[in-house]
């Protein structure tokens, strides 16, 4: 017996939020040590900023992704609403609609409209919402599921450098936490690359610069609070 096709799709809405929550938990936690440590080199000072940017964050990440896709199941939940509307108001213009996708998608017209048909009789409110909207189950979107794999993975991101905070010598500090805020981001991409099917290079090298950029400003902002 084959095995079935293994696809990622089914991944995109949990793991769209939370490769964003571990990359801006490393990234944000480390740019704020960062910043803090070359202000100055008391450490209690440094945990105390990275510590704040992870409890901060961590509920900023949720509850921006929980409106954002809420507003998303807002936008869905109307058009589905327009949708089953249409569907009772002009059916045969519905139909013919659904016909005229799939003639577009290479069947011929008099196969398309017996698909339409059959569909329609199926169910044709989920045929509209899959083959004229592209609202399925698995894309649909879950604000909560969003929410919380952000959140969630902000915390995890963000205590990496809280460690590196807490135990690196703090007169090397700004070096140290560039350094495996580097190394964990890279990891990171490269996790997400091979959840995701995508390319681990590019993955890597998009999250590394960015968060160099990120990185080095926030230490020449600090630097200019220097004690």
């Amino acid at each position: 017996m084959s095995e079935l096709e293994k696809h990622y799709i089914n991944r995109k809405g949990w793991l769209r939020a939370a490769v964003m929550g571990a990359n801006d938990g490393i990234l944000s936690t480390a740019s704020i040590a960062i910043g803090v440590a070359a202000a100055t080199t008391n450490r209690e000072t440094i945990v105390l900023g990275a510590v704040a940017g992870i409890v901060a964050g961590a509920f900023s990440m949720a509850a921006g992704e929980f409106v954002s896709v809420s507003s998303q199941v807002d936008i869905e939940r109307a058009d589905l609403q327009r949708e089953k509307e249409e569907l009772e108001r002009i059916p045969e213009i519905e139909l013919q609609e659904l016909s005229k996708i799939y003639v577009q998608r290479g069947l011929k017209e008099s196969t398309a409209l017996e698909v339409a048909k059959q569909l329609t009789e199926h169910d044709a409110l989920a045929a509209h919402a899959r083959d004229e909207l592209g609202i399925t189950e698995l894309t649909q979107a879950k604000p909560l599921q969003a929410a919380l794999a952000s959140g969630a993975a902000f915390v995890f991101g963000g205590a990496l450098p809280v460690l590196v905070a807490i135990f690196a010598p703090v007169n090397t500090m700004v070096y140290s936490q560039y350094v495996f805020a580097t190394a964990f981001l890279a990891l990171s991409g490269t996790v997400a690359a091979k959840v995701g099917g995508s390319s681990v290079l590019k993955a890597v090298f998009r999250i590394t610069f960015w968060g160099t950029v990120a990185m080095v400003a926030t230490a020449i902002v600090g630097s200019f609070f220097e004690g």
